[in-house]
């Protein structure tokens, strides 16, 4: 089965994503620019992962770590703040923050009128409607058994738990 003029140009779109954020994660000497452009490059690894008819990887692409870069962005913000000697964020780009959330509610709304309405994704192999109660139930139990994954949820929620206090402490070590 060959791939669809649609499928092509949105792996090459999502290839200038991974390439242009990764250029711009290295190049940029600000560290909230370079956060900003590695999410770019993590979603764009997200959307190779859906087509690749993944969905599952590209859920975990984007709570872990696109997730983890946000965490990383609250704490420069929150570490490096002092350090500029600023009191006060003044924020004159609120207009582009409006658009960009418009923007973002309406693509998230348009997905779920789509998802609603019985019609696939545009590159899903398969309907999102195969996806089984059992399926979802195995991988609930997958995440709280003892035998399989909760010990490593536990450690990772005591270190982020120890980094976000640690972070807290630091930025209020100098007041």
């Amino acid at each position: 089965m060959q791939p669809e003029f649609g499928q092509w140009a949105i792996f090459g779109l999502f290839t200038v994503f991974i390439i242009g954020g990764g250029i711009g994660t290295v190049s940029s000497r600000n560290l909230f620019h370079s956060a900003l452009w590695l999410i770019i490059s993590l979603f764009g690894v997200a959307g190779f992962f859906v087509l690749l008819a993944a969905p599952f990887l590209a859920a975990i692409q984007v709570l872990v770590y696109i997730g983890a870069i946000v965490i990383l962005i609250i704490f420069a913000i929150m570490l490096t703040r002092r350090l500029m000697g600023l009191r006060e964020a003044v924020n004159s780009q609120w207009l582009y923050g409006l658009i960009g959330a418009l923007i973002t509610f309406g693509v998230i709304a348009l997905g779920l009128v789509l998802a609603s309405s019985g019609n696939t994704p545009l590159l899903a192999s398969q309907p999102l409607s195969d996806i089984t109660g059992d399926s979802l139930r195995d991988l609930g139990v997958a995440l709280v058994d003892l035998n399989q994954y909760v010990l490593p949820f536990i450690v990772a929620s005591v270190l982020l738990e120890a980094a976000m206090v640690g972070a807290i402490v630091i930025a209020r070590e100098d007041e």
